[in-house]
């Protein structure tokens, strides 16, 4: 784990603004910090062995997990930094999430072990309570510093009718710049060999100006970077599982939003995804008219045309579809004002949707306008 002198060295990324919620869930993530220095450095270490396990077993998904308390801990008695050394019953030193039920109606592994840990920090015995708390303050911990990696340093700007800040800000870089430096390329698990360090790999000036530059796929001009569409699609996943991560982090202990870092993170890869969610969905747009036209030229239109438009949801995170008619299904020739028309239809349509956020609506709706272009000429 990242040792805490390093994590004051970090730029100003918390929560703004200085309110009362704020001020309290820093208090209680400040609590926890103190309780775990507190400890010997035995006792540090020992914890964040188990919470590493417990994160890997809850990210994997596993049914269930076994975890070991530490034999004796030092207990917080007050504000003024009172300690007294705790003995864990021995007879509750292993402990266990999850279960046969939880196996079978599928429960969710990080649920339920917060739920444990909640329910220990209740217990009676002061050791425990603590042994409790010390593992879900080094379970996130562990999720934020060491199960993701860290990226490049990025300020997003919010384009207009956003809410989430998603354009990269600032000049293009410098063709010097193109092969990265260490803090740039981060290699993903199992790629570095051991002993040979990480693997320095070169990004586009575009790729650059992102978080993480390995899930880059688009430019700023909606070109592909990536090999093919199906790498693109794996970059969107990746970014979104570095999202879930983050977000199971808050689900186990909230007041881990206070921490610097969680915030770099979460700020970083929260712009590259609706970035890159959006040039996605754009790039397939594309290539949808594309085939619609080529159809079209091949009479393979004439029995009728149902469109799923994709778009990126920035409230969901995710790519969803837009499904619509088009021609209703029989022996109808292809016209192309057929499609001008039910773009026009559907505009109107999710111009009104309240169940979609102002910034997806203005993003879906440029994409219906984009194929209602497409198709007012025939000269195509």
């Amino acid at each position: 784990m990242t040792e805490q002198a390093s994590k004051t060295d970090s730029t100003n990324t918390s929560l703004e603004p200085d309110n009362n919620l704020v001020s309290q869930v820093r208090q209680e993530y400040q609590d926890a910090q103190r309780l775990f220095q507190a400890q010997t450095l035995l006792v540090q270490r020992y914890i964040e062995s188990q919470a590493a396990a417990l994160a890997d077993a809850s990210i994997q998904g596993m049914p269930q997990v076994r975890f070991m308390l530490p034999d004796r801990v030092t207990c917080l008695t007050g504000r003024s930094g009172e300690t007294m050394t705790a003995t864990v019953p021995a007879e509750m030193r292993e402990q266990m999430a999850g279960g046969l039920m939880d196996r079978l109606t599928g429960a969710d592994l990080g649920a339920t072990l917060r739920q444990r840990l909640l329910e220990m920090e209740q217990s009676s015995n002061q050791a425990v309570a603590t042994s409790a708390s010390l593992l879900r303050y080094a379970l996130v911990e562990h999720m934020v510093y060491n199960v993701l990696p860290s990226g490049r340093s990025v300020t997003y700007e919010v384009e207009e009718g956003d809410e989430i800040p998603s354009r990269p800000a600032g000049a293009p870089l410098e063709p010097e710049s193109a092969i990265t430096a260490q803090t740039d390329a981060i290699a993903e698990e199992g790629q570095a060999e051991e002993g040979r360090g990480e693997l320095l790999v070169p990004y586009v000036p575009a790729a650059r100006k992102f978080y993480l530059p390995q899930w880059v796929a688009f430019d700023a001009e909606g070109r592909l970077l990536a090999s093919t569409i199906n790498e693109a699609e794996a970059h969107i996943a990746s970014m979104q599982r570095y999202l879930g991560v983050l977000h199971a982090a808050v689900g186990m202990a909230p007041y881990i939003v206070a921490d610097d870092e969680y915030q770099r993170k979460r700020y970083g890869i929260l712009g590259q995804l609706v970035n890159q969610g959006r040039a996605f969905a754009r790039h397939q747009v594309g290539e949808i008219i594309r085939t619609i036209w080529k159809r079209a030229r091949a009479q393979d239109l004439n029995r009728g045309l149902s469109l799923s438009l994709p778009y990126f949801n920035d409230q969901e995170l995710k790519i969803e579809m837009h499904r619509f008619e088009v021609i209703p299904a029989g022996r109808i020739m292809f016209v192309p004002a057929f499609v001008v028309r039910a773009a026009r239809e559907q505009e109107a349509k999710v111009a009104q949707d309240t169940r979609l956020s102002p910034s997806t609506r203005r993003h879906l709706l440029a994409e219906l306008r984009e194929l209602e272009q497409a198709f007012i000429t025939k000269d195509r």
